[in-house]
């Protein structure tokens, strides 16, 4: 059976409840107050774009790796075999758009 509660025990116990009931009703007060939404979503925006930021960096670091590991031997030297083609190419391109642009004037 249950042990009988004294009248003080029953009111410590509203007292303690009340105390937590306004507690939990201060902290709904706070999380629903719009600065703490508008920050909450401002946060999530900065963490995306970090997010993206970061993996961006990633993928364009990855890539001039990849470029760079094409162009430059393991020993840090250039490869000409593979520099002096492309050079002659944007050489090229270079001297067709200028013959161009000559011509339409």
């Amino acid at each position: 059976m249950a042990e009988a509660r004294t009248p003080a025990q029953i009111e410590a116990d509203i007292v303690r409840r009340r105390q937590e009931l306004a507690v939990t009703l201060d902290e709904i007060g706070v999380r629903m107050h719009p600065k703490t939404i508008i920050g909450d979503a401002r946060a999530k925006v900065a963490s995306k774009v970090d997010k993206t930021a970061g993996r961006a960096y990633v993928t364009a670091n990855r890539v001039v790796s990849e470029v760079r590991s094409r162009f430059v031997a393991e020993d840090g030297s250039p490869r000409l075999e593979r520099i002096v083609p492309v050079a002659m190419v944007a050489v090229g391109v270079v001297g067709l758009l200028t013959a161009s642009r000559r011509r339409k004037r």
